[in-house]
């Protein structure tokens, strides 16, 4: 999952919407860097990644890229999955995706101390609206253009929007079944202690 997806399953509240986030700028162990409410959210974040990863459903989707895209099919499919979400948002949340993200962002900007990277790029998420935007198909085009000048070989995602576009439906599909499963997954671990 990428970052729409995070967001919305890891809890509403600014700490836990934060920590949502952190866990992908954040490596390692986290405990007395964060407040208790982040570090939880960072460790749910991880235990999403990993419900995710060992999916059968998820399996099956990235089983359906070519084998030159293998290797990186786990991130384009991260990316297709957030467009997934925001496409289909009023099927899976409430309110509009425009107030979830707004509010998002403003809770970016009042923090003062975003770890490492994040810092770096809340700003631009903000003003190119990286949350909302991913309703549009066409937008991935960039996203994993950026994605790839951060690999050791780029050269395996050039051709993943056409791949994407090939596999639209099923992958769509592929969404469908496995969202649902991973936000019962969510609700699980938001309501343990």
């Amino acid at each position: 999952m990428n970052y729409l997806a995070h967001l919305h399953l890891g809890g509403q509240r600014p700490e836990q919407l934060l920590g949502s986030l952190y866990g992908d700028f954040v490596k390692g162990r986290v405990e007395g860097q964060f407040t208790p409410s982040i570090e939880a959210a960072i460790r749910l974040h991880r235990r999403i990644d990993v419900f995710t990863d060992r999916h059968l459903l998820v399996g099956r989707a990235l089983s359906r890229f070519s084998l030159t895209r293998r290797r990186y099919a786990g991130i384009v499919l991260d990316v297709f999955f957030d467009h997934c979400l925001a496409r289909d948002w009023a099927l899976y949340a409430e309110g509009a995706l425009d107030s979830f993200t707004a509010g998002v962002y403003r809770i970016l900007a009042s923090e003062p101390r975003l770890p490492g990277r994040l810092a770096q790029v809340a700003p631009y998420m903000a003003a190119d609206d990286w949350l909302g935007s991913y309703r549009q198909f066409e937008v991935l085009r960039p996203v994993l253009r950026g994605i790839s000048r951060r690999l050791s070989r780029p050269e395996e995602l050039a051709h993943a929007m056409h791949e994407l576009e090939l596999l639209y439906e099923p992958l769509s599909e592929d969404f469908r079944l496995f969202y649902p499963e991973l936000r019962a997954f969510s609700q699980e671990q938001l309501r343990e202690p």
